[in-house]
């Protein structure tokens, strides 16, 4: 299916996986709205974007924020004039074992990675139900699947996540809008990098382009037919 024209929010699209998405769906002819924390990552990003030709716009707000969130969504609707696709990337992996983390670091994991999710889909839901369909992409990570050991956190936060996604497919699937739930081995990203999780050998570590190139063929897939959840590895780790 053809998605040149369609306007695409990704949350964390200043860098990393979120900037590879962008990147991607922009060389399809998709218009971009980018978020994050990082007002320098996601101006640079949108430069970069705006050089193949589409529009392209960005938002500076935490998803952990409900209020922020709301604004920087409408601020990029407007801009794009709607929005047909949300990808739901922004997140946080801080790691360490259940007596050691603090309380404070649990909850904030937890906050932005799941409520962030459900605070961004739900701002976008009211632009998706007026065009009568939309695509809505939730990353969670095979953590989610499965926890391990100092990965208390994000494991469990990845975890709510597909839940969510499911009961979010589940509510809004009749109004012809896909839900999408990704689990993601590790990428070589800075967050699995600086956590010790991987080398980021590109000869044997999934790259974001990997992942990017996944999410694009995701969304070119006719509209009759849908992905529910997806996982994606590395062949040789």
């Amino acid at each position: 299916m053809n998605i040149s024209g369609k306007n695409a929010v990704i949350t964390g699209g200043g860098r990393g996986l979120g900037k590879a998405v962008a990147l991607a769906l922009a060389n399809e002819g998709v218009n971009i709205g980018i978020t994050g924390r990082n007002e320098e990552n996601l101006k640079m990003t949108v430069d970069e974007i705006q050089k193949l030709g589409v529009n392209a716009t960005y938002a500076v707000f935490s998803v952990d924020n409900e209020i922020h969130v709301k604004a920087g969504i409408e601020s990029i609707a407007e801009h794009l004039g709607g929005i047909d696709i949300l990808i739901n990337n922004a997140g946080v992996g801080d790691f360490g074992s259940i007596a050691e983390m603090s309380s404070e670091v649990w909850e904030q994991v937890i906050k932005t990675n799941l409520f962030g999710v459900y605070y961004t889909a739900k701002a976008v839901y009211p632009f998706l139900k007026e065009k009568g369909e939309g695509d809505v992409i939730n990353v969670a990570s095979t953590a989610g699947l499965k926890g391990g050991p100092n990965m208390s956190a994000y494991a469990a936060s990845k975890a709510a996540v597909v839940s969510l996604s499911q009961s979010m497919m589940a509510e809004w699937r009749k109004e012809n809008i896909r839900v999408v739930t990704l689990t993601p081995s590790t990428i070589a990203s800075d967050m699995s990098i600086n956590g010790g999780l991987t080398d980021g050998n590109p000869e044997t570590v999934l790259q974001p382009e990997d992942f990017a190139e996944w999410v694009r063929d995701i969304l070119k897939m006719n509209r009759r037919a849908m992905i529910a959840n997806g996982s994606i590895f590395s062949t040789n780790p």
